[in-house]
């Protein structure tokens, strides 16, 4: 199984980027596929997840409303949109392919079977 994300970059707070992880159909087909983002000396933190059986979406408290992930199943792509970027949300963002469940408290718990590289994220004034 293969993800890889793209689309990291340097923006100034409030702006924009979109992240895309293309895969294989079949990984899209049997996995949900989700973002996390570790920034350095910090834990890694599921950001969203976008699940293969019904597109449900979960995301962190940190980026709910901020943040939506979606999927192109003729691209194979999972994305995510971030808009009014911060500073703390500077970080490496992963896909990884695996499972994911809402925790019933406004964020979700995963398990994840495969891992792609991280596209750098750089939010500076």
């Amino acid at each position: 199984v293969q993800l890889q994300a793209s689309g990291g970059g340097l923006v100034q707070p409030g702006d924009s980027l979109r992240l895309s992880c293309v895969t294989s159909k079949s990984t899209l087909d049997y996995h949900a596929i989700a973002w996390f983002r570790q920034a350095p000396g910090k834990e890694r933190e599921g950001v969203s997840c976008i699940d293969n059986s019904d597109d449900s979406t979960y995301y962190a408290g940190s980026v709910k409303g901020r943040f939506t992930i979606s999927r192109d199943n003729a691209k194979n792509t999972v994305y995510l949109q971030m808009n009014s970027l911060k500073p703390e949300d500077m970080a490496v963002y992963y896909c990884a392919a695996g499972a994911c469940y809402s925790d019933f408290g406004g964020g979700f718990h995963y398990a994840m079977d495969y891992w792609g590289k991280g596209t750098q994220v750089t939010v500076s004034s």
